[in-house]
């Protein structure tokens, strides 16, 4: 019995990755930042497949940020780096959020059902890492200048005369990104910190950093305990948390950026030497390798959708840009269909509501929907987008009574730039998009067609670009925005993907 792990496990876009075991499952948490439903929680009982299976919040504020009320919103921001726990049978998800410059604490009995109470501090606390010790809990946090603080017994702020006080600070000669991202455990009595570190000598990439001691104030000592990039452009693997099987093995979640498909997460084994936690085959990660663990093959985190729903609850897998408007989106109103009805004015993809999201997969994938266009009205923009700052656009433009198929670019000024442009007398338009980021080509191509058949390449070729504005890899989103009226409509058929 056992299961053959492909890395990336998962060759998409799931970054900051925290991993606890619960008896024979394991469940993972990932930013997920401007999107929502956010925070997913995925399982997997063979490490190897991994499917979401809830979502820990629906909306984290109702603000004009996030609503996209004001033509900006929280791209690159939201929820960050999660520190998932179990403790004394109830779940724990800790995390900033850098907009509202808060610390949110959510916490469940059922860590894939919920519901998820929730907590907030006033206060940003990067990248935390989270131990219960001893009745007390405290957390570890920034970068570089690496903090430690105290919460009281009821998680809703800090324990007056409780432990609130620098840590140690990470070197700083020859480093670019001090050591962030951290990931805090209690083992065998010491007491172990991750992080990930960007040096500038050296291979330069970015490696993975522990620091152990006997005592939680320290003193502290360090140690490299990996350094490689499968060979992959110099990108170091790094950043993430340690685990154990029932068995007694332990294994690391970390992830590499893959550029424009984003931030891939990567399992490898530990080997405990002289009490470090030293990570991959002596030293290296692998492809491929084998765990002693029975395969199972869950649900797919990018997969098609028909939009064949009976009530208003959209299948994991999809994720909305910023908050939705859900007054103005609907599975049941046409059978068989997802409805974008517009409820706003924008002249750009970026600053619509309801466009509806789900991950790219790599090396390469397809998508393909089509839109009946009968319900749009002058100025509506309809269609399908590869989003990320730098994206692309190929849909349906309302110009009056008529219609054109128009693929579109960002502009550089806040708008979109057309590419190309083709007037259509029919109301039904098939689109594709075909994303090809293997070896980092980092490319996507926009096509339509009248039958559903062939197919034939619009605008130019767009070369996709990973920016931290956005801090996400390229998504496949659905889309309908209006510029002078609102109350048009577009109904997509189904979303099909391939890869």
């Amino acid at each position: 019995m056992s299961t053959i792990l492909k890395n990336p496990i998962i060759y998409s876009d799931v970054p900051d990755v925290d991993v606890i075991r619960v008896g024979n499952a394991y469940y993972m948490v990932s930013t997920t930042m401007h999107v929502f439903p956010g925070c997913p929680v995925m399982k997997s009982t063979d490490l190897a497949h991994w499917e979401i299976v809830s979502y820990i919040f629906d909306i984290l504020e109702e603000d004009e940020r996030c609503t996209l009320a004001d033509g900006i919103g929280i791209y690159g921001s939201g929820q960050w780096a999660t520190a998932l726990r179990e403790h004394n049978g109830k779940f724990y998800a800790f995390f900033s959020c850098n907009n509202t410059r808060q610390f949110y604490i959510y916490e469940t009995e059922d860590i894939e059902k919920g519901p998820w109470s929730r907590k907030n501090i006033p206060q940003l606390l990067h990248d935390p890492g989270v131990l219960f010790d001893d009745g007390k809990v405290f957390v570890i946090c920034n970068c570089g200048d690496i903090r430690i603080v105290e919460l009281n017994s009821d998680l809703t702020g800090f324990k007056e005369g409780g432990i609130d006080q620098p840590l140690f600070s990470t070197p700083k000669e020859n480093i670019g990104l001090r050591c962030e991202g951290c990931h805090a455990y209690k083992l065998n009595g010491s007491y172990y910190l991750l992080y990930i570190e960007w040096p500038t000598d050296g291979h330069a990439r970015r490696r993975v950093v522990c620091y152990r001691s006997k005592e939680l104030l320290g003193p502290y000592e360090r140690k490299i305990v990996f350094d490689d990039d499968m060979g992959y452009l110099n990108k170091g693997i790094a950043q993430g948390g340690l685990f154990d099987t029932p068995d007694g093995d332990w294994y690391v979640m970390l992830f590499q950026d893959r550029d424009a498909v984003g931030r891939c997460p990567f399992i490898l084994p530990v080997t405990w030497e002289d009490g470090w936690p030293m990570i991959g085959f002596d030293g290296k990660a692998k492809e491929f390798f084998e765990v002693p663990m029975e395969e199972h093959r869950g649900a797919p985190i990018v997969t098609d959708d028909d939009f064949d729903y009976e009530e208003n609850n959209l299948a994991l897998q999809w994720q909305w840009n910023h908050n939705p408007d859900n007054a103005n989106w609907s599975v049941t109103k046409k059978k068989g269909y997802l409805r974008l009805t517009t409820g706003h004015l924008t002249n750009c993809v970026v600053a619509a509501r309801n466009t509806l999201t789900q991950r790219t997969m790599g090396p390469k994938t397809t998508a393909y929907t089509v839109l009946e266009t009968s319900g749009m009205k002058d100025g509506d923009y309809a269609g399908m987008v590869a989003l990320q700052s730098n994206f692309g656009t190929v849909g349906v433009k309302k110009e009056g009574d008529k219609s054109f198929i128009t693929m579109t670019v960002k502009d550089g000024m806040g708008g979109e730039k057309e590419e190309a442009k083709i007037a259509i007398d029919t109301d039904k338009v098939y689109f594709k998009i075909f994303f090809d980021f293997e070896n980092s080509k980092d490319e996507a191509e926009f096509y339509y067609s009248l039958d559903g058949g062939t197919y034939e390449k619009i605008g130019i070729t767009l070369k996709m670009l990973y920016t931290l504005d956005h801090f996400m890899g390229y998504r496949i989103g659905l889309y309908n925005y209006a510029t002078k009226t609102t109350g048009g409509y577009a109904d997509f058929d189904y979303l099909k993907i391939e890869y």
